[in-house]
């Protein structure tokens, strides 16, 4: 095992760190919460990672994705995660994916290639299909509930979405999930009531180009620094956790 790994070695041992090092795992959306994820996966040594976005870097990313700096923004977020893992373990496989996840696209993936899936998207639409396909496939997945709107990082819990409670995402997708006859999902969510952003911003109703010309940036709830990450960093620990059977 390289030397970067050994702290974690020093708590996993050399045979998990092995078993992660063999893992492949997809992440769908590598925004405020997809983009932790990936970076908390790629430093615990998982060896093959599938990146999926369409979007591409903007200003109003700045305050909360890892990837977004003033020289990202305008690039592709799965292109400048990519040079980041690599400058990580340049042992990685990375596998890039510019597209929107929906059931239309499903198909270019094969979900029984991956030991793990994470499901980082935005819509309910996306967020379902994944659940299906992982179902199908049989491959564990765990799910991002609302991280927008939310202050409070410590309001975080993993569970079973029906066991979930306050989350609206949460809510509609226990219903949606319930009519698909889907018995269980693995899910981060948060039991903070979500504020009603204040509409002070000049910023506020607009999006903003992709320099490359081919998608615009969608329209996000508030969110900050320290709340999406802490959702990306959990669902990558329970996604470590999982892999290795700790």
């Amino acid at each position: 095992m390289s030397e970067q790994f050994l702290r974690t070695e020093l708590l996993l041992g050399e045979d998990k760190m092995e078993k992660l090092n063999q893992s492949h795992v997809a992440v769908f959306g590598v925004g405020g919460v997809g983009g932790f994820t990936v970076e908390a996966l790629v430093r615990s040594g998982i060896g093959t990672i599938d990146i999926i976005d369409d979007d591409a870097v903007c200003l109003s990313n700045l305050n909360r994705q890892i990837i977004a700096t003033r020289s990202t923004v305008g690039r592709y977020k799965v292109d400048v995660m990519k040079e980041r893992i690599l400058d990580i373990n340049p042992d990685a496989v990375v596998n890039t994916y510019k597209t929107f996840y929906t059931h239309k696209t499903s198909e270019m993936f094969d979900f029984t290639m991956y030991d793990y899936i994470v499901d980082a998207i935005d819509t309910v639409s996306g967020k379902i299909e994944l659940v299906l396909q992982a179902q199908k496939a049989g491959t564990p997945i765990i799910s991002s509930m609302g991280a927008g709107n939310k202050l409070d990082p410590t309001a975080f819990e993993v569970s079973d979405i029906y066991k979930t409670s306050v989350c609206p995402l949460a809510r509609v997708m226990r219903n949606e999930l319930r009519k698909r006859n889907v018995k269980k999902l693995k899910v981060v969510y948060s039991k903070e009531k979500p504020i009603v952003p204040k509409k002070s911003l000049e910023t506020d109703g607009k999006s903003y180009e992709n320099p490359q010309g081919s998608n615009t940036c969608r329209q996000t709830p508030g969110s900050t620094a320290f709340v999406p990450s802490v959702a990306g960093l959990i669902i990558a620990g329970e996604v470590v956790k999982d892999i290795i059977k700790l």
